[in-house]
């Protein structure tokens, strides 16, 4: 009995070191692919943060969504957990009448696209996309998602299986954000930190496995290692750099940090990106909370100088319509349409202006025009 059960042990001891052994040259192989991948040709775009979670229950089929806006003065223009007032007013986010509103600003403003903030399956963000998908058509704009959490078991299989609901629901849309006719992804930091770079890795692979026009990730982590993994990177949000600065300090840690940003993406042969925003100010709604003062656009200039200047593929702004966090761009009863004709005037310049040749240019490709 006692040399069956070693025996057993020994058996199972075995089969789990070829276990191993074959998920470790799983990833050899899935970090080689990667590695092969080089994006040389990707078109310029400028593409905005945008948040599909405001209910408001006056609006008639509005559906109950898990943000509201609260202690709203309609009189005082004011909302207790708004930073500025909303030109539309407090909104409801499903509302196809806002949507198409804000699909025709953001198309006049030269935002090619919007990175939606999307929480899961059947989740009220979930519901909304086709809606949301549907009104950038029509307004000329390109949509994807900004994948914000893994559900559980947290691991490389359940974010691929969520992402593949994703394409297999929406991805042909004519709508969709495409590189190279593959469906772009976009993951926030919340699901990077979830299951890791090497969950990343395994997700990317099924993902490109299962769904037979593959897709294209972008994660938000502006290293090399993550250049290594996914199709290119990003950040959410450079507030916790910018807060506190003056002018010329935020200008001078623009010109200095901006390039290094896009050389990392360059020198794996990814999609690189920069994130400006208008600033920001979460103080109503987080203690002690984070600021970055607007410096009456002077701070969003800046930010869009030195990203013209550092020549990334895309430049990202964070956001639309995060109105929790005061780092909206869309219309307010605070500053009018300043910020859309800001970034009009600057979309124009980048889009306008070819990017330089790059040293991987030339190097062998795939999975990259």
């Amino acid at each position: 009995m006692r040399r069956l059960t070693l025996s057993i042990l020994f058996g199972l001891s075995v089969l789990g070191g070829c276990a191993a052994r074959l998920a470790a040259q799983d990833d050899q192989e899935a970090a080689a692919q990667r590695a092969a991948i080089r994006y040389t040709e990707v078109p310029r775009k400028v593409l905005a943060f945008y948040y599909p979670w405001y209910h408001n229950p006056a609006v008639p089929g509005g559906s109950k969504l898990r943000m509201s806006w609260e202690n709203v003065d309609q009189q005082a223009k004011s909302i207790g957990n708004s930073t500025h007032y909303p030109a539309l007013g407090p909104y409801d986010a499903h509302d196809p009448k806002l949507i198409a509103q804000h699909a025709a600003w953001s198309k006049t403003a030269g935002v090619d696209g919007w990175i939606v903030s999307w929480w899961g399956r059947g989740h009220e963000t979930d519901r909304v996309m086709e809606r949301i998908l549907d009104a950038c058509q029509k307004a000329g704009l390109e949509a994807t998602i900004y994948y914000e959490t893994v559900p559980g078991p947290r691991n490389g299989r359940s974010a691929a299986k969520d992402l593949l609901y994703v394409l297999d629901r929406y991805g042909k849309h004519p709508a969709w954000l495409r590189v190279d006719k593959k469906p772009v992804l976009f993951i926030y930091g919340r699901p990077i930190g979830e299951i890791g770079l090497s969950g990343w890795l395994e997700a990317i692979a099924e993902v490109n496995r299962q769904y037979p026009e593959k897709a294209v990730f972008m994660g938000d982590q502006l290293s090399t290692a993550a250049a290594r993994i996914f199709d290119g990177i990003h950040t959410y949000n450079p507030v916790g750099m910018l807060s506190g600065k003056t002018l010329d300090q935020a200008r001078a840690w623009a010109k200095k940090t901006y390039p290094g940003w896009v050389k990392t993406a360059d020198a794996q042969g990814r999609i690189s990106t920069i994130t400006v925003i208008p600033g920001y100010d979460d103080t109503k709604i987080r203690k002690p909370g984070l600021s970055a003062d607007r410096m009456d656009g002077a701070l969003y200039h800046a930010e869009w100088e030195e990203a013209i200047a550092a020549d990334p593929h895309w430049v990202l702004v964070t956001s639309w319509n995060e109105w929790y966090e005061g780092s909206e761009i869309e219309p307010s009863a605070e500053f009018g349409q300043k910020y859309l004709d800001l970034t009009g005037q600057y979309a124009a310049r980048f889009k306008g202006k070819p990017r330089a040749v790059r040293p991987n240019d030339g190097a062998p490709r795939k999975g990259g025009r």
